[in-house]
Parts: C-alpha cells; sequence; structure tokens
C-alpha cells in the first residue's frame, strides 16, 4: 500500500519531540474549521478545492496536536445546519469524508490515535455511517491522541438528546430527579468520557460559537485565528497554544496572584 504524502507526514510527526515542553500542553484543543469556501474565492477557485484543502489542513492539525502531546483533539467537521447547503456541495464533502476515512484511517490507526464521532447518526446514509463505525471500532484499542470528529452535530441537538436519555431513565425508574446532578447531564452527552476543552480555536477571524460543544465549553479559552482554514498550519496552532498560556484560568475564582 502507498501511504499518501499527508499519512507519511502523521507519521514522522508521531516520532517527533514534544514541542513547548517547558508549558504543558493543554489537553483537549477543539477547533471550528471555518473559512474554506471564502479561501477559495479569493483565489478564483471552486469551493470544493477550498474543502479539499480544508481536508489538508486537517492532517496537519493532527501530526501538530501529536507533536505537542495534546491529548484530545475535536474538529467541527460537519453540523446539523450544513445540511442547508446545496445538495452537489453537499455531495463532494462526503465524498471527501469518505476519501478521508480510507485514505488516512490505516495510518492514524498506525500512529496509536483513537477516533471518536460525536454527532446524529439517526438518519446518516448506510455508506457513511458505516464508515464512521468502522473509524471507530478499528482505532476503539488505540491509547495516543483521541481524534473526535463531529459530524452531523449541533451542540443543542446533542443537549437535547442527552435530556431525552435522562428523562427515560426517570420515566423508567432507573433514577429519580433529585438525582439528576451536573454529572447525569454530562454523561449522557455524546462526548461522555472525553475531557471538556481547553481551548477553542476558530479561523476566518469569526467571533461567534456556532452551536459548538455549547455545554462543554462553559469554562473554555477562545482563540480567534484571522487566517482561512486551509492557510492553518503548525505556526499557528503553536501561536493559539502560546495565546492560551498567557490566559489566567481562574474558573470563577480567583488568580493565584490576586491580593
Amino acid at each position: 500500500m502507498v501511504r499518501s504524502e499527508g499519512a507519511r507526514q502523521i507519521g514522522e510527526a508521531a516520532g517527533a519531540a514534544p514541542e513547548g515542553a517547558a508549558r504543558p500542553a493543554p489537553r483537549h484543543v477543539a477547533i471550528i474549521m471555518d473559512g474554506n469556501g471564502r479561501w477559495a474565492a479569493s483565489r478564483g477557485l471552486p469551493r470544493f478545492e477550498g474543502h479539499r484543502r480544508g481536508v489538508e489542513a486537517v492532517r496537519r492539525a493532527v501530526r501538530s496536536a501529536i507533536t505537542l502531546g495534546i491529548g484530545y483533539l475535536t474538529v467541527y467537521s460537519f453540523s446539523s445546519e450544513n445540511w442547508r447547503r446545496p445538495p452537489s456541495e453537499i455531495s463532494e464533502l462526503m465524498g471527501l469524508l469518505k476519501l478521508f476515512v480510507r485514505g488516512d484511517l490505516a495510518d492514524l490507526h498506525a500512529n496509536n490515535v483513537r477516533v471518536r464521532v460525536i454527532g446524529d447518526r439517526a438518519d446518516l446514509s448506510p455508506d457513511i455511517a458505516g464508515l464512521l463505525d468502522e473509524a471507530e471500532t478499528r482505532t476503539r484499542a488505540n491509547t495516543g491522541l483521541t481524534l473526535v470528529v463531529a459530524f452531523n452535530y449541533g451542540g443543542r441537538q446533542e443537549i437535547l438528546r442527552a435530556v431525552r436519555r435522562i428523562a427515560s431513565a426517570v420515566a423508567e425508574g432507573r433514577l429519580r430527579p433529585d438525582e439528576i446532578e451536573l454529572s447525569t447531564v454530562t454523561d449522557a452527552l455524546d462526548t461522555a468520557g472525553i475531557p471538556d476543552p481547553d481551548l477553542v480555536i476558530r479561523t476566518s477571524g469569526e467571533q461567534r460559537l456556532s452551536n459548538f460543544l455549547t455545554w462543554q465549553t462553559a469554562y473554555t479559552e477562545y482563540v480567534i485565528e484571522p487566517g482561512f482554514w486551509p492557510d492553518f498550519d503548525h505556526d499557528a496552532f503553536l501561536a493559539a497554544v502560546s495565546e492560551y498560556h498567557r490566559r489566567d484560568r481562574r474558573f470563577g475564582g480567583l488568580s493565584a496572584g490576586a491580593g
């Protein structure tokens, strides 16, 4: 099997020495990958080319996460609202997903990357659902970077699914209303077992949440990257992590230096 250039570079990064060792890497980084279409338009290229180059940026982000020693990387690959896009663009995006899974899964697995998928799979086509299941099943025992793919995902929809699971447990007598805690909700979310993000990076300069990890980002630091997603590289990743390290995370309390 001939390895793709992107997959080869993932393997190289897995053996690299971690950078920024003086400060521990954030345990979980999530990325809103925005600006593929605008990147293409600014160059007179079709939107599909922007999405294709965006997949290359995903590969770079995975390599960077491995190099930096990050434990969890979540990428917002396709939102619940993205189905409103033209059918031709949706078809292109599904094709890219298939190419990514078929072309990169073996190398992700070989480099000890575990794949988790969050989002609603209830009405997905069998071929797409099968690919997502394959990615999770094949890499389930891996212990390195966890790559969380948010596909057909929306934060409010995720909370709604969690509420319905909890309501069913109450209705069936398995849970009393006064037993519901914050942890009850957390454990009912798609991200059960995954720590909340320490850092969310959003590209293209947009400053909004876009229904992404609504529950999980209550105390997350945000870094806005002005460049479009296809241009996001290791230097941009490293700059975002450096900005995260400059933040004073108090979680509602006082900083260590407060008088």
